[in-house]
């Protein structure tokens, strides 16, 4: 079985020579082809790449961009699979047969993609290395495959996706109007899973990226071109990019320190359900339900929640004393009936239940306190706490229907970034 390995250049050869370098160290050589579509470079990575004897290469007159790129390279491929990487990425031991193994471990897997040190989408992990040496010495002890590490995503970042050529061929190729690039990789995955395929994030399996390299410099540019690719987005699909997959990590963390075994959680505008998915990879045994209003954001959820469609009437359908949280992130179109939901999850919460709500930013610090009021009316017995995020703020309710305590609380939820310029010697 052969992978056709699609890389794309611009520019920036020290890079390219790394990605390729390693690919050729680290890759069984009958396994895999490299096919490069160079958009016109102008620093010699075209004299360099003619020199390279085991490279397919389509060289483009001008920068086509990422998405019809890639459709060049896909065409010409011969392999059985297709991977999409970035040239600003150095693979180390293992990743392909890692990847290979989670892509064929199910006949629904469609696409799967390795973890890094620089990518957003929770695709990264804290490692910190220095050097050529140590990065490969981590990914030696860390690449060892193993089913306990895959994770179901409901999308995945570009930069290192492993495709089915058999999902290709029904999905199609990706979609050029999001030319010269972003949301292509959003609007695949979204295509992906309309076609009844998971997709996968291998934690078992780390590669570097540098992150930004080709963009990198036209800061103002890029900014501007995210702003077009979501419209692009919303307009193709009807709703916006962070109703697919986008996961609310915060959330999840409040839910997940609980380190319970089995519970019941309700998320009440959970868009494609990212959020709930995100629990149960990391406590399968929980027992997941969504209420949704649009139907278009629900695909191929009925595995891991049961997500209902229409409006918060769906509430009644669920018994009482059944929830040990209730997740609401629909706060901005219901704030006026604050007090008529809670008097619905109330029947709902087992004692002790807890309600996590998130606010919109530019409610007034009045507004947030009868917010407040209206739990304390509905419940009568809380406690909560208030969370300042950069998205917006969160209201962490725990319902006490036999005891009584107040507590309230701010702290601050910022994420820090920290990415470092790699050479042949230093990392």
């Amino acid at each position: 079985m052969k992978t056709s390995m699609i890389i794309l250049t611009y520019n920036k050869l020290e890079y390219t020579k790394q990605c390729i370098e390693s690919i050729r160290k680290y890759t069984d050589k009958d396994t895999y082809e490299i096919i490069i579509v160079d958009n016109n470079s102008e620093d010699g990575t075209v004299q360099w790449l003619n020199n390279q004897k085991d490279i397919k290469i389509i060289f483009n007159k001008e920068n086509l961009g990422f998405p019809k790129g890639c459709n060049q390279g896909i065409r010409v491929a011969q392999g059985d699979n297709i991977l999409l990487l970035n040239n600003d990425v150095i693979v180390t031991p293992n990743w392909l047969e890692n990847l290979m193994k989670c892509l064929y471990s199910s006949d629904d897997i469609g696409a799967v993609g390795a973890v890094t040190n620089s990518c957003s989408n929770f695709q990264s992990i804290p490692k910190q290395y220095d050097t050529y040496d140590e990065l490969i010495n981590f990914a030696e002890k860390f690449n060892i495959s193993s089913f306990l590490k895959w994770e179901e995503r409901l999308k995945l970042i570009g930069y290192c996706m492993l495709i089915k050529k058999e999902v290709i061929q029904k999905v199609g190729l990706l979609d050029e109007d999001f030319t010269p690039g972003n949301y292509e990789d959003d609007d695949y995955c979204l295509r992906i899973r309309m076609e009844g395929y998971r997709i996968m994030l291998c934690k078992d399996t780390f590669i570097h990226h540098y992150g930004s390299v080709t963009f990198g410099k036209e800061r103002k540019e890029y900014c501007k071109l995210l702003a077009t690719n979501m419209e692009k987005f919303k307009s193709k699909w009807g709703v916006e990019t962070s109703c697919f997959g986008d996961i609310r990590n915060d959330i999840t963390s409040m839910i997940i320190k609980s380190k319970r075994e089995c519970f019941n959680v309700l998320h009440i505008g959970c868009g494609s359900g990212a959020t709930l998915l995100d629990i149960k990879n990391q406590i399968p045994t929980a027992n997941l339900f969504g209420i949704e209003k649009n139907h278009k954001v629900v695909i191929n959820t009925g595995h891991f929640a049961d997500i209902s469609i229409g409006s918060l009437e769906k509430i009644k359908n669920y018994p009482k004393d059944f929830f040990d949280y209730v997740i609401i992130t629909e706060s901005n179109k219901c704030m006026s009936d604050y007090k008529e939901i809670f008097l619905r999850i109330k029947e709902l919460l087992k004692n002790e239940g807890k309600v996590i709500v998130t606010v919109p930013k530019e409610l007034n610090k009045e507004g947030m306190f009868n917010l407040i009021d209206y739990t304390k009316a509905v419940f009568k017995k809380t406690s909560y706490e208030i969370f300042k995020n950069n998205i917006d703020i969160l209201l962490y309710i725990i319902v006490y229907k036999k005891c009584f305590r107040i507590n309230s609380s701010y702290c601050s939820n910022k994420k820090t970034l920290n990415n470092k310029t790699l050479n042949n010697k230093k990392l």
